[in-house]
């Protein structure tokens, strides 16, 4: 995907998304009608078994306004085990029972002569734009969304993201990558948010460090606070252990804030961080495990990457998303209809 906005000095990946880090793929399946605007998104961290073959991982909680499924056991064993499933705060229960289902089929020994499975499911309320009552999705529509899976994917109001907004503009589903070059060595971080937050007029967004809230003048909406949510998903082949990938996970906060958010009271702001090196292997008669490990000392351009990548996906979840009309019949604009306001900052 074209770069829009340039933040910060790193270079970006070949498609600028989460998928430049080699093995991740992505997947949308979406909902829009007259009754329903929502969807679900979904994160595989590689393509094969990955109840057989989990990737470590960790989760941040910077505020817990949230219904996610799963990150218990994320924080417990430092591992994910299934498809990372982003969808609407009302489905996770059918998403989550959706996804067990799926695991099932490659893995009938799951609860019998194995252990359970930990489906991971995320939520933002999409309920200003969806009818989030109905609750419409499916696993049929879960498994179009693995199947349709790929490095390049739409990002916008799709998926996930079709009913949500973010600083009163429309928002969903945004993603960024950095590359980094650490002695010698070429790391990827790379970053997808499902952007659901920020005042509801634009009155606190930061564009590339310009205060947009005393220039936009003519969105006349109701003025709310923070309030709606983000899940930020990141990505990296740095053989990064739970520990490190729970720190990488901290700093996506700190892109997010520079867009303006300052984490309301009534945004869940979650963060799920995992690496596809040192992957786990689900059967094994091993006692002991050599690893590669980063090393905390050369940790920081990594933190960096994430900071800024974040910064971008949540900006572009607004620059590709389109307008739309809340369930009561008010207009959400597209950041775009503001374009003259910050073009100059654009690439």
């Amino acid at each position: 995907m074209k770069q829009l906005i340039e933040i910060g000095n790193f270079k970006t990946g070949i498609n600028n998304n989460i998928c430049d880090v080699e093995g991740v793929r992505v997947g949308h399946f979406t909902i829009k009608n007259e009754s329903n605007k929502t969807g679900l998104t979904v994160i595989l961290p590689h393509t094969g078994n990955m109840f057989r073959k989990k990737v470590v991982a960790s989760s941040y909680v910077y505020n817990g306004f949230g219904k996610s499924n799963g990150l218990v056991q994320v924080e417990e064993l430092g591992s994910i085990e299934t498809p990372i499933v982003l969808t609407n705060t009302l489905s996770v229960g059918i998403v989550t029972d959706a996804l067990i289902t799926h695991m099932l089929k490659d893995n009938p020994d799951i609860g019998i002569t194995t252990s359970t499975v930990n489906p991971l499911v995320l939520e933002c309320n999409d309920g200003k734009i969806n009818h989030i009552q109905n609750r419409v999705l499916n696993v049929d529509n879960l498994e179009d969304a693995i199947n349709n899976a790929s490095i390049e994917f739409l990002e916008g109001n799709v998926g996930a993201g079709t009913g949500m907004k973010c600083h009163g503009f429309k928002g969903g589903i945004g993603s960024a990558s950095r590359k980094v070059l650490i002695k010698g060595e070429e790391y990827t971080v790379g970053v997808l948010v499902n952007s659901n937050f920020g005042s509801s007029n634009g009155s606190d967004l930061i564009i590339k460090g310009r205060s947009m809230g005393n220039l936009i003048k003519n969105y006349n909406l109701e003025k709310e606070e923070d309030k709606g949510s983000i899940i930020v998903v990141i990505a990296t082949d740095a053989p990064l252990d739970s520990r490190q990938l729970k720190r990488l996970a901290k700093r996506a906060e700190l892109g997010i804030a520079r867009t303006g958010s300052y984490a309301g009271n009534g945004s869940g702001d979650i963060m799920v961080a995992f690496s596809t090196k040192n992957m786990i292997t689900h059967d094994t008669n091993t006692v002991t495990e050599t690893v590669l490990r980063f090393s905390d000392d050369f940790i920081n351009p990594l933190f960096k990457a994430c900071v800024d990548a974040t910064e971008e996906a949540v900006l572009n979840s607004m620059l590709h998303s389109t307008g739309d009309v809340t369930i009561d019949g008010k207009n959400i604009k597209s950041l775009n209809e503001y374009k003259e306001l910050f073009s100059d900052l654009l690439k």
